[in-house]
């Protein structure tokens, strides 16, 4: 008798498109998907949506773009009804705003939370990918968006020891959902980068003494943050339509402010001390903008640079400690610059010790301190504000494999390679948002992350509409691509700093200049004109394509 038949397997579920991610770029991606009547399914490693202002819940988190600026244009009752409560957005308001617009636009029904997505595979016979996650299950798409975003991807230090340690550890980039209390312990934080100088005053006022270990002073710019008028909000949403217009086509960072007409050096002296003055009263990222040459003279970046080193020696009431924090590795702004309360001021505290790590190194972590080549620190409580494997990190933890099982890893063992931060040649139909080679972490991330995502939807669209089975960056285009980002940030100061847009804080990782510093506008205009021309530097198949080349 023979043996009866096994149940036949469940063919596995498909979707036009896989989003990896429900940050504002995933969200977004699905609701413009659903206006296009495409099929698709999000998967979020998290419990919600939110992205970085999911994981990010380090104490004084908050964003460095104004709250008004930094949220979602696309939809205008959405920018009229939302009340932003402070200039600079805490952290639990953003993950607030992110749950709102979920809720608002019924997004949670396509999102499946909890999930990881493990690996990706184009199978090059159905021209389809193949999505493992980590609930064991695989889906088909046509379409992969990536929207893992830039700073998701917590780096953990190497440091002998740490493992050993028997108090706390946190790391900002992956903070408990549940308060953290400080008090009467003492607490150590390793970095100064721009999680470090936010969270490092609020943890003074609650530790019994806090040890800041640095290794390579920041400059920071003052917040200046104050509860929103209504006059304020009032004014903002009158005006939106040229502030984006602004953000979108004029403002290089995607930030709405006042422009500059001159170099630092066309003032004198005086006016342009005046100039330094106001910005730093005013506060934020804008301080970058006094002058239009700050990013491409060093003699004219001196001038900046030497106005923040006096305004530490003034707030730092110890010379020692001062020198210590003033910033003389890099020009300023070639690290995003941060923007804090208080950081300087936190340094007269009784409770507060600075110690530095270039001259004296860490050796190791004990069970309860932390020893430099200078001496042991005890400790009760370590807070590794070490930052992240920024740009391609989330996406480096997948296992993507493209034509010919080349997996993206392996393509990019030598630094990413992109054309427009859009795709990489060898992975059709393999979308990236904000991807290294665009502007992304040097910009609005919110400008930027509607900008691709309408670029991305319309390609779809026009893809759709002629039935087009693939679309891949070409080779060509893409090594011309990755000459020109460099080539252009070899025009300014940004490459003189080993920072995290090089990959610098991450050891074996290549260096390589990874946003595009070109401009928000001027990227826009290139992404348009590619459009336009039919997507010059792509490559696309389908049914129409074929039918044209057999009558050729």
């Amino acid at each position: 008798m023979s043996a009866s038949p096994s149940a036949s397997a469940t063919p596995a579920a498909h979707y036009d498109v896989v989003v990896v991610g429900a940050g504002f770029a995933g969200m977004y991606m699905l609701h413009r998907l659903r206006g296009l009547g495409f099929t698709a399914r999000v998967y979020e490693q998290g419990s919600g949506v939110g992205g970085t202002w999911y994981w990010n819940r380090y104490p004084g988190a908050r964003c460095d773009v104004e709250s008004m600026q930094y949220s979602y244009s696309f939809s205008e009752e959405l920018q009229q009804e939302w009340d932003w409560s402070e200039r600079y957005a805490p952290q639990p308001e953003i993950l607030r705003y992110a749950n709102h617009v979920a809720d608002r636009f019924n997004l949670r029904s396509d999102i499946q939370f909890d999930t990881r997505v493990d690996a990706a595979a184009f199978d090059e016979t159905s021209k389809l990918w193949s999505v493992t996650t980590s609930d064991g299950k695989t889906v088909t798409a046509k379409f992969v968006v990536l929207a893992t975003g830039c700073l998701s991807n917590a780096r953990k230090p190497d440091i002998k020891g740490l493992d050993r340690f028997e108090g706390q550890v946190y790391h900002t980039g992956h903070w408990p959902h549940d308060q953290v209390d400080f008090t009467d312990l003492r607490v150590g934080v390793i970095g100064t980068g721009s999680s470090g100088i936010q969270s490092i005053p609020v943890i003074a006022e609650q530790a019994r003494h806090l040890t800041v270990f640095q290794r390579t002073a920041n400059f920071s710019i003052p917040a200046r943050n104050a509860k929103l008028l209504d006059e304020e909000r009032a004014w903002f949403r009158a005006n939106y339509p040229e502030i984006r217009r602004v953000e979108r086509e004029v403002a290089r960072n995607g930030i709405y402010t006042d422009l500059p007409d001159r170099g630092a050096l066309d003032d004198g002296e005086n006016e342009r001390r005046a100039k330094y003055e106001a910005r730093w009263q005013r506060g934020g990222l804008t301080f970058m903008s006094a002058y239009n040459n700050l990013a491409l003279e060093q003699a004219a970046n001196d001038t900046a640079a030497n106005f923040v080193r006096e305004k530490i020696a003034e707030i730092v009431k110890d010379p020692e400690a001062a020198k210590l924090l003033q910033p003389n590795s890099h020009p300023i702004g070639s690290k995003r610059i941060c923007v804090d309360t208080d950081y300087f001021a936190t340094f007269n505290r009784p409770n507060v010790t600075l110690v530095d790590i270039r001259s004296n190194p860490i050796e190791e972590i004990t069970e309860g301190a932390v020893r430099t080549t200078a001496g042991e620190y005890q400790l009760d409580a370590l807070v590794l504000a070490t930052g992240f494997d920024a740009m391609t990190g989330s996406v480096a933890k997948i296992d993507i494999r493209g034509r010919d099982g080349l997996t993206l890893n392996r393509k990019w063992a030598e630094g990413p390679r992109t054309y427009l931060g859009l795709m990489s040649a060898g992975f059709p139909n393999l979308f990236i948002i904000t991807g290294p080679g665009s502007p992304s972490v040097l910009s609005n991330m919110i400008v930027s992350i509607e900008q691709h995502v309408d670029w991305i939807s319309d390609c779809l669209d026009h893809m759709r509409e002629r039935e087009l089975d693939t679309m891949e960056a070409t080779r060509e285009a893409e090594d011309k691509w990755v000459a020109h980002v460099n080539e252009v940030a070899h025009t300014t100061l940004y490459p003189q700093a080993n920072s995290w847009y090089m990959g610098a804080n991450i050891p074996g990782k290549p260096r390589i200049f990874m946003p595009y510093i070109g401009g928000v506008g001027a990227y826009r205009q290139i992404c348009d004109e590619v459009a336009a021309k039919d997507y010059d530097g792509f490559a696309m198949t389908g049914v129409e394509r074929r039918q044209r080349a057999a009558a050729s």
